[in-house]
């Protein structure tokens, strides 16, 4: 029996809604920007209630992975929706080979019974593809159904708040062994949200799993989702609980473009970081080389955001940085010190003023 009837056989034997999509539910996952902060959740399994994967866009620059109740009417009608199968973000040459130190990372031990743990339709999708690479981009029926068995068993094994790093581990590794051309593809899929796994370990800090995704060195870490952010920003916003997941947070941001904005918002991970008041990742993103001084679209600065939120620790880490730069203004004019002044945080005010060249601050309130 042939790749192509095999998998046939095999995807034909399964066929039910909630397997293969076929008028059945999809994944529910949803990324959902929600005004007032940022909360972790998990995106939920296939159940054969939701529909499709939706992203929601909300008048906010906070990123959040939400859990799969229905949204308010409001958002929803903010929503774009995407369906897992299409739009695919990551590019695999027919025929390719990854780097040789890759696929030794992904080889399977001698003992190990990977074969048996990892799903058999996910398998035959890949060996099915492989050779197949040039028809994604305009797929037909068969081969729709051949990425919908490969981007939902992706996203279930890889991609939920209770992924196991083992698990994700026994897949990297079959689909080093037996289709390394396809290991960089599997790495990078993208949901029809553009979503990665990446994303979505970062939002759930489910660490040990990042730290799989970016060490096969194949991970394509400054992706933005349909939202505008990169796994670094949502990075920025995590609290990392031990030094082993800090220290790989740290990897993760000197991978990639640290100062990259949010397609949206103009807003950088430092800004987001500031925003949400995660102290200790301020400095980490200082450390790692996140410029002080990047404008969001509104002129807003880093330093703006800590003293707009009174966030007193953060604007001393701020202006600790000898090219913290505190005569910025936004397009209202307004600069650090007239924000802090505004909004009251007079322990700020004094900082900045001590800051400030004595001429800049003979008469603050005028900026007001």
């Amino acid at each position: 029996m042939d790749k192509k009837s095999g998998l046939k056989s095999i995807m034909k034997k399964n066929d039910c809604p909630d397997k293969q999509g076929n008028g059945g539910a999809k994944k529910n996952l949803k990324f959902v920007g929600v005004n007032g902060g940022y909360e972790t959740t998990s995106s939920e399994d296939s159940t054969g209630e939701e529909d499709q994967d939706e992203v929601e866009e909300v008048d906010s620059s906070e990123p959040e992975v939400e859990q799969g109740e229905e949204s308010e009417t409001a958002q929803e009608e903010a929503a774009a929706t995407g369906e897992q199968g299409d739009g695919v973000q990551a590019e695999v040459a027919e025929g390719s080979k990854e780097p040789d130190v890759a696929q030794a990372a992904t080889r399977p031990q001698e003992e190990q019974p990977a074969s048996e743990l990892v799903d058999k339709n996910f398998m035959a999708a890949c060996h099915f593809l492989k050779d197949r690479m040039a028809e994604v981009a305009a797929p037909n029926k068969e081969m729709r159904q051949v990425l919908m068995v490969l981007y939902q068993e992706w996203f279930r094994v890889s991609s939920q708040k209770e992924s196991q790093a083992e698990t994700v581990t026994l897949y990297l590794r079959e689909v080093g062994y037996h289709t390394p051309t396809l290991l960089r593809y599997i790495v990078n899929l993208a949901d029809g949200n553009g979503n990665m796994a990446l994303h979505y370990s970062v939002s759930h800090s489910n660490f040990s799993v990042v730290k799989l995704l970016i060490d096969t060195g194949l991970c394509e870490v400054d992706h933005q989702n349909k939202a505008g952010y990169t796994a670094i920003m949502l990075a920025a916003l995590t609290a990392a609980e031990s030094p082993e997941d800090m220290e790989v947070a740290q990897q993760l941001l000197r991978m990639g473009k640290i100062n990259a904005r949010a397609s949206q918002s103009g807003q950088t991970a430092l800004m987001l970081a500031v925003s949400h008041g995660r102290t200790m990742m301020v400095q980490v993103l200082l450390d790692c080389g996140a410029d002080v001084n990047i404008q969001d679209r509104d002129g807003s600065t880093a330093l703006m955001c800590a003293c707009e939120h009174g966030h007193t620790e953060i604007v001393k880490i701020l202006l600790d940085r000898p090219e913290c730069d505190i005569s910025l203004t936004d397009k209202d004019a307004h600069t650090a010190l007239s924000v802090a002044m505004k909004a009251s945080h007079s322990e700020i005010v004094e900082l900045l003023k001590a800051r400030a060249d004595p001429a800049t601050v003979t008469d603050p309130t005028a900026q007001l």
